[in-house]
C-alpha cells in the first residue's frame, strides 16, 4: 500500500510507524490527494482529459490526426487489477503522445507489406464507386504475379535439363607449299616445306548477332590427332596430338609444319567434346533400340520404351523385367531387375567414335594454297538458356516495383486515415451530446490506463470491495497524508524551517 500512497517528507518529527517503507515521489508528478477508489460527488464537474494523449473514442471512433495503427474496434477491454511499483510507473509528463509523423511512416515502410494491406475497406468502396477500378487492377495484379511466378518455376525446371540445339560446324583444312630457295648473297637457303592448318566456325554465327563473341574452334573438341604418312616421316614423327586439359587455352585453329616436297596422305581424327557425356552403344543394342550414340538418360529411356512396347515387365513382380530373346543375348540373363539396368548397361557403353577426315597435302599445281571444307553436326547451348538465366537473375525492375508498392501502401493508409476522420466528424455531427459523452468515457479510461489508476469496475461498484483489510489502512494513510500536507503549508506560511 505504501507504493500506491506516497508519503511526503515530514521534517524532523517524522511519520508514525509504518508497515511499509515510504516510496519516492517523482519530482515532476503531482502529489496524489485521494484514495485510489472512486468517491461519489454530489456536485461538481470533472474536466475531460487533454486531447493530446487520449485514445480513440468508443466503438472505434477516432480523433483527427491520430495514427491509424492505434485504432481500436469496439470498447477498450478492462485492464487487469494488478498493481505496479512506483518505479515502474511512468509520469504523465514523460509519456510521449502519439502523433502522425515521418518516423511512423518510415517504420511502416520497413515492414513486410502484404496484399491485404492494399485492399480498400468496403465502406470506402461504397462511398467512392470509382474505387472499383482500383480493385479490378488489384485482382489483375494477383493473376499477373501468379503467372510470372509459375513461369519462373517452369524456367527453373527447364534449366535443370540440358538445352541443346544442333548447329553446323564448317571445318576448313588448308595446306600451303613453300618451295625450296637457294642460298644467295646475304640470304640463307631453305628446303621445301608445307604447312597444314585446321580451322572452323559455326555457320550463320555472325548473321544473328554481329556483336556476339564467337566461340573458339578448339572448344568443340576433346582431342585432335593428325596422323601423317608413316613411311615419309618415320614412326616417331608422324603423329601430332592435342588433348584437352583443365588448363587448356582455347584457340581458333591448329597448325602443323613439316619439310617435304611430295604429296602426303594424312588422317585427321576429331573427338567431339560432348556436354553432357555421350556413349556409343553396343552394335546389337544399337540395332535393337535404334540409337547409335546418346547420353545415358536417353539410352535408358529408349530401353524402357522398348520394354513397355513389348510388355516385358513382369505382371506379378513389377520390379522384374522378363528378357526376350534379343535382350537375353545382349544382357546374358533371362530375367533382371529394373534397378540393375544401369549396372548391366556399363559394359555395353563405349566412347563415341571420332570424326575421321582423310586429306591429301598436295604440293603440286599452280596454287600454293589449297583448301577443303567439311561440315559436321555439333550441339551447342540454346541461346534461350542465356535469356532464361538473365530473366531469373534480373533485378532491374524490382526496385521500381518496390517503390510503386510503397506508394500504393502509403496512399491506402492515407485513405484509411481520411475515412477515420470522416467517421469521427460524422458521428459528432449526427449526435453531438451522445458522442461527447462516449468520448469522455473513453478518454477517462485511457487516462486511468496511462496513470496506472486501474481497477475492476464490476468489483468497485459493490460495497464488499471496500470492506477488505487494505481499506482501513488506506483511509489512515489518506488522512495522515492530508494532515502532513496542511502542516507543510502552515509551516511554509509561517516561515518555519525544519532544522
Amino acid at each position: 500500500m505504501a507504493q500506491r500512497f506516497p508519503v511526503p517528507n515530514t521534517g524532523s518529527n517524522g511519520p508514525p510507524p509504518q508497515r511499509y517503507p515510504p516510496a519516492a515521489v517523482p519530482p515532476n508528478l503531482r502529489q496524489y490527494s485521494g484514495p485510489n477508489f472512486p468517491i461519489q460527488q454530489r456536485s461538481g464537474f470533472t474536466p475531460p482529459p487533454q486531447m493530446g494523449n487520449a485514445g480513440p473514442g468508443p466503438g472505434g471512433i477516432m480523433r483527427p490526426n491520430q495514427p491509424y495503427s492505434n485504432l481500436r474496434q469496439g470498447p477498450m477491454p478492462t485492464p487487469p487489477v494488478g498493481k505496479r511499483t512506483a518505479d515502474q510507473r511512468i509520469p504523465m509528463s514523460q509519456q510521449k503522445p502519439c502523433f502522425w509523423n515521418s518516423d511512423f511512416s518510415h517504420s511502416t515502410s520497413k515492414k513486410k507489406k502484404k496484399l491485404a494491406d492494399k485492399i480498400l475497406p468496403q465502406k470506402v468502396r461504397d462511398l467512392v464507386p470509382e474505387s472499383q477500378a482500383y480493385m479490378d487492377l488489384l485482382a489483375f495484379e494477383r493473376k499477373l504475379d501468379a503467372t510470372i511466378m509459375r513461369k519462373r518455376l517452369d524456367i527453373q525446371e527447364a534449366l535443370k535439363r540440358p538445352m541443346k540445339q544442333k548447329r553446323k560446324l564448317r571445318i576448313f583444312i588448308s595446306n600451303t607449299f613453300y618451295p625450296a630457295k637457294e642460298a644467295g648473297e646475304g640470304e640463307e637457303g631453305s628446303v621445301a616445306s608445307w604447312e597444314l592448318r585446321v580451322e572452323g566456325r559455326l555457320l550463320d554465327d555472325t548473321k544473328n548477332d554481329p556483336n556476339k563473341v564467337k566461340r573458339k574452334f578448339s572448344s568443340f573438341f576433346k582431342s585432335l590427332v593428325i596422323e601423317l604418312d608413316k613411311d615419309l616421316y618415320g614412326p616417331d614423327n608422324h603423329l601430332v596430338e592435342w588433348h584437352r586439359t583443365l588448363t587448356t587455352q582455347e584457340t581458333d585453329g591448329f597448325q602443323v609444319k613439316r619439310p617435304g616436297d611430295k604429296n602426303v596422305r594424312c588422317t585427321i581424327l576429331l573427338l567431339l567434346d560432348y556436354q553432357p557425356l555421350q556413349f556409343k552403344l553396343d552394335p546389337r543394342l544399337a540395332r535393337l533400340l535404334g540409337v547409335h550414340t546418346q547420353t545415358r538418360p536417353v539410352i535408358i529411356s529408349a530401353l524402357w520404351q522398348y520394354i513397355k512396347t513389348h510388355k516385358l515387365q513382369d505382371s506379378h513382380e513389377r520390379e522384374f523385367i522378363n528378357c526376350d530373346k534379343y535382350l537375353e543375348q545382349i544382357f546374358a540373363c533371362p530375367r533382371m531387375k529394373f534397378a540393375e539396368i544401369p549396372q548391366r548397361l556399363n559394359p555395353l557403353l563405349h566412347p563415341p567414335d571420332p570424326i575421321v577426315i582423310n586429306h591429301i597435302i598436295s604440293v603440286e599445281g599452280t596454287e600454293t594454297k589449297q583448301t577443303a571444307c567439311y561440315d559436321i553436326d555439333v550441339e551447342v547451348d540454346d541461346t534461350l538458356k542465356t535469356q532464361m538465366n538473365n530473366f531469373l537473375l534480373s533485378t532491374a525492375s524490382q526496385q521500381e516495383i518496390q517503390s510503386l508498392d510503397n506508394k500504393i501502401h502509403e496512399t491506402v493508409e492515407t485513405i484509411n486515415q481520411l475515412k477515420t476522420n470522416r467517421e469521427f466528424f460524422l458521428s459528432f455531427a449526427k449526435d453531438p451530446q451522445q458522442f461527447i459523452n462516449k468520448w469522455i468515457i473513453s478518454q477517462t479510461r485511457d487516462l486511468k490506463t496511462m496513470t496506472d489508476v486501474v481497477g475492476n469496475p464490476e468489483e468497485e461498484r459493490r460495497a464488499e470491495f471496500y470492506y477488505q483489510p487494505w481499506a482501513q489502512e488506506a483511509v489512515c494513510r489518506y488522512f495522515y497524508t492530508k494532515v502532513q500536507q496542511k502542516r507543510a503549508e502552515l509551516e511554509q506560511a509561517l516561515g518555519i524551517r525544519n532544522s
